[in-house]
């Protein structure tokens, strides 16, 4: 028997597709003439190991079904062969008619059938091991499971040298099965026979995690290391599962099994992105230069690098990293070429920058890469192609199309067309009267406009559809705290919106917003210093000095004005603020 990776993975299907393709000739002529042609074609071992023809050895009667049976599939009766074929496997009990008719019911389906006939080859022929594969095939399509744990150690009994590969194999056998626990049931009975080799607790332990019983799969994935220490694919294992409920614990063990097997690529790269998602990004750096050395062309390798140091903000190092990942062959470069994107847009490199945005043609990095390139155009003076690019990008959803609605008003609002922009959002919000992030950007045009009544009747209605919308609530109360009215109602909407979303950096600047304009300058700073450690928006920096000029701290607010002035020279707020306090 060859091993189950190769067998038994695809026996299901190879069943199902296993009739040969019919020579594509339409011309009927003498019905024994066509059986000796079909006996040709069909000519294939029997059993096990002859290689006579189906057509020997049968009555002229069954040559002739046959004969019919081909015809019909020919002509494209799967209904009809099924049925001749099934009759043919009852009456001959020939194993090469019952492997024929197994192969023809699998072809057009009908699964109730193959398993039927399959079971009946097996009564004729018990030791038939082409049957066994066939009916293990069908249980697995017909999900099941109850059947097959015989057969399959029966099977695997069959192969002692093939044995680890294929208790390694019997996982991705049911991968389509929905029913995990069933699954994981099952191959717990086929591998205890075999539970003193560490690849049945393996096989074990991945089908215990993939059903959520997590604490046997720990106890098997720990047998399996206790009978091979220095397996990588059991300890990356082990590791995945720790990680679920420690993140500590599982550095823990992958450090110390890398102490031991420190070649253990694939734990050593788990270990790396651990790391970093704790924020060690030194101890990160260090295990993926480490893997960088051993697998410089290694396309996961390369890209978590990449990823990791525009997490450092190291953007020469991220850039490098990128730039190497899409020459090598990997088959989807979107994300790669995105962050390309950014990097070039960020240092000011407009054209280069879209060239990279240009290569993302799909997948979810798609409509950003659309987005950034039609703001690009944008501010290089093309709004024309700007607005050809927003309009032409293809929106696979309702949601989408909103996002390319608000980025083309978005562009209309850089160039200073306000106007246009609510005019735009407000037809497309005449076809959508409730869609609420075309309601929301429609209210913050509104009030920058100074059309009060519409910015104030758009986000109450947002209010009452969405009452869980921190932004809504924050938007409306800071809308009252920046013009200084209704200022008790302003705190209790922001307080709303803060109870929402406790760490979201605008809704803190609106609360030091609201403080500052109450006179509680101490709660108000406390605030906003809160918000731009958050977020460094030149808003909340204004917002920041004019707290500490009315403290008569001005020489920290002259310091943090201006040096947010030097990064964000355009700002109209910070330049007001500068403009009022006359400095």
């Amino acid at each position: 028997m060859k091993p189950i990776r190769h067998t038994l993975c695809f026996a299901a299907l190879a069943f199902a597709f296993g009739m040969p393709a019919l020579a594509s000739n339409d011309a009927l002529s003498d019905s024994k003439a066509q059986a000796a042609a079909l006996a040709q074609e069909r000519a294939a071992p029997s059993g096990e190991g002859s290689s006579s023809s189906i057509l020997d050895d049968l009555p002229e009667q069954a040559t002739f079904e046959i004969l019919l049976a081909e015809i019909a599939l020919r002509q494209g009766d799967l209904e009809l062969a099924c049925q001749i074929y099934a009759r043919l496997a009852l009456l001959t009990r020939d194993p090469q008619v019952l492997e024929r008719a197994v192969e023809v019911a699998g072809y057009a389906r009908r699964l109730d059938l193959a398993m039927d006939i399959a079971r009946l080859w097996l009564d004729v022929d018990p030791t038939s091991q082409k049957a066994q594969r066939m009916l293990v095939g069908i249980l697995i399509l017909n999900n099941q499971t109850d059947e097959l744990a015989p057969y399959l150690v029966r099977m695997l009994e069959s192969d002692a040298n093939a044995l680890p590969d294929n208790l390694l194999g019997l996982n991705r056998m049911f991968a389509r099965n929905t029913d995990r626990v069933a699954v994981f049931r099952l191959i717990d009975q086929v591998c205890r026979p075999f539970f003193g080799i560490a690849e049945a607790h393996y096989a074990v332990a991945v089908a215990a995690s993939s059903a959520g019983v997590g604490e046997r799969a720990s106890q098997e994935v720990q047998k399996a290391l206790e009978l091979r220490p220095d397996w990588e694919q059991a300890a990356f294992l082990k590791a995945q599962l720790l990680l679920r409920t420690s993140k500590e614990e599982a550095i823990g063990f992958m450090e110390k099994f890398l102490e031991k097997t420190p070649d253990s690529r694939e734990v050593k790269l788990l270990l790396a992105r651990t790391m970093a998602s704790e924020r060690r990004y030194a101890d990160a750096k260090r295990y993926f230069d480490e893997l960088l050395k051993i697998a410089p062309d290694s396309p996961e390798i390369v890209y978590s690098s990449a990823i990791l140091a525009l997490q450092q903000d190291d953007k020469a190092q991220a850039e490098a990293q990128l730039k190497h990942f899409v020459t090598l062959k990997v088959p989807n470069k979107a994300s790669a070429y995105y962050y390309l994107g950014q990097i070039a847009e960020e240092d000011k490199r407009a054209d280069e920058a879209l060239g990279y945005y240009a290569q993302v043609l799909s997948g979810e990095y798609y409509l950003p890469a659309q987005m950034r390139s039609a703001r690009l155009l944008g501010q290089q003076g093309h709004m024309d192609r700007a607005f050809d690019l927003l309009r032409n990008t293809k929106a696979d959803n309702a949601e989408d199309r909103v996002k390319l609605i608000i980025a083309e008003a978005s562009l209309l609002r850089e160039a200073k067309r306000d106007q246009e922009a609510l005019v735009l959002l407000e037809k497309r919000l005449a076809e959508q009267p409730e869609q609420p992030e075309l309601m929301y950007e429609s209210a913050l045009l509104a009030e920058k406009l100074d059309k009060m009544e519409l910015a104030e009747t758009r986000l109450r209605r947002l209010i009452e559809l969405r009452p869980d919308n921190p932004q809504a609530y924050n938007a409306l109360g800071y809308s009252y705290a920046d013009r200084n009215v209704r200022l008790a109602e302003a705190r209790e909407l922001i307080e709303k919106a803060l109870a929402l979303a406790p760490d979201d950096g605008f809704i803190l600047d609106s609360m030091g917003w609201v403080l500052f304009r109450q006179g509680d300058l101490p709660g108000a700073l406390s605030h906003l210093e809160r918000a731009y450690a958050k977020r460094g928006d030149p808003e909340i920096a204004a917002h920041i000095g004019e707290v500490l000029w009315a403290q008569d701290r001005k020489d920290e607010a002259r310091k943090i004005l201006f040096e947010a002035q030097k990064k964000y020279p355009d700002n109209e707020t910070l330049s007001a603020t500068i403009r009022k306090l006359e400095l």
